[in-house]
């Protein structure tokens, strides 16, 4: 009985354990299903998020292609020439197409500012467009606008050209007489010194400040700015050549006697150098061009009683040294001439041919009237 029962303990109904296997059978498929779909859902989210970054690369690339391409097709407001009347527009340092184009097409030049853009992109040249002001006529072709913006004679500009060896009263004449500004506004503007930008080493003396040069004046400029480029001129050139401050005005003082003596540059430079031989040796310079500025006269009348009797600091007849100022603008020329003189032993020079500037230089007072002899034959000889 004993047996019976173990064996109805320990022995498996074989319906149950064919059950139990059927059941671990469905277990393991539906476990290996869900695995499966794990394993599809990330493959699609992984394609998903492939395919995303492919096409948001790819409007970031496209994207403007097709909107410039579609800008292109699509028609702007353009005038269609060739225009009318005159206005005047300032194009701005730095400026950029589109920023041209609403200066423009606020003023009536172009229809519309994207019209001008894009007649600026199509022009190779249009990048050289120089900043300044411009007088333009109304209503033009974008592309036209651009041509006219590229064209020097369009830019509304004054040009002064101020020479060498002028006295700065003379300058201001000049400049009066092209800009229309009159000569007194000229010499208001030169009171403010700070403004003007003239060193304190000058002692608000312009003489010999205002370089001579050609200069390029908007519209608008003040006379206070015209004279603060001429003066910014002179500093620019010395500070280049390493000129002292405190040095400025006397190595000014002798390039403009140079100026007046002497035309050539090889002559600039021996004169440079007789100047500094007298004055090394305290004699007295005897340069008629600075006696003629003391007495306001021009060097063609000037007279011996002049040299001999006028008593003014510029007389260098009468006095040792440097006259007190400049006695005009030196050119470059002139300067350089000062800050590299030609080594030599001369002493005197003098200009024996007035229409060529031939001048002779000597050493000794006698070999120097032999040479002033000379000038008083050719004067003899042209009258």
């Amino acid at each position: 009985m004993n047996d019976v029962f173990l064996d109805e303990v320990i022995q498996p109904d074989p319906s149950e354990q064919g059950g139990d296997r059927r059941r671990g059978g469905r277990e393991d498929r539906e476990r290996k299903r869900r695995q499966r779909r794990r394993r599809s859902l990330i493959a699609v989210l992984i394609a998903v998020l492939v395919l995303g970054g492919a096409a948001y690369a790819l409007v970031q690339v496209v994207g403007p292609m097709v909107t410039s391409l579609g800008d292109r097709e699509t028609p702007v407001e353009d005038f269609p020439g060739p225009g009318n009347g005159s206005v005047e527009v300032t194009i701005e340092a730095g400026a950029s197409g589109g920023q041209m184009g609403a200066a423009l097409e606020e003023a009536g030049v172009v229809a519309s500012a994207t019209a001008f853009s894009r007649a600026f992109a199509a022009n190779p040249d249009a990048a050289g467009i120089q900043p300044g002001t411009y007088r333009l006529m109304l209503e033009m072709r974008a592309q036209d606008a651009v041509a006219a913006l590229l064209e020097g004679g369009n830019r509304v500009q004054t040009r002064v050209t101020i020479p060498e060896g002028l006295r700065a009263d003379q300058i201001l004449e000049r400049l009066s007489s092209v800009t229309a500004i009159p000569v007194a506004d000229f010499e208001a503007a030169m009171q403010d010194t700070a403004a003007t930008g003239l060193p304190a080493e000058a002692e608000g003396n312009y003489e010999g400040w205002l370089f001579p040069a050609t200069y390029t004046f908007e519209p608008g400029t003040t006379p206070a700015e015209m004279i603060g480029q001429m003066v910014g001129e002179t500093i620019r050139l010395l500070d280049e050549r390493g000129v002292p401050a405190d040095q400025r005005e006397t190595v000014l003082t002798k390039a403009s006697l140079v100026e007046r003596e002497a035309r050539s540059a090889e002559d600039r430079r021996k004169v440079a150098q007789a100047i500094e031989n007298r004055l090394a040796i305290d004699m007295k310079l005897d340069i008629d061009a600075a006696v003629a500025y003391g007495l306001g006269k021009s060097g063609t009348e000037l007279t011996r009683d002049d040299t001999a009797n006028s008593d003014t600091p510029y007389n260098l007849y009468r006095y040792t040294g440097l006259p007190p100022t400049p006695i005009a603008s030196p050119s470059l020329e002139s300067i350089d001439a000062v800050l590299n003189p030609e080594p030599g032993p001369w002493l005197f020079w003098v200009t024996v041919n007035l229409d060529t500037g031939e001048t002779r230089f000597a050493e000794t007072f006698a070999e120097h009237n032999e040479n002033v002899q000379l000038l008083r034959e050719w004067e003899a000889q042209n009258g």
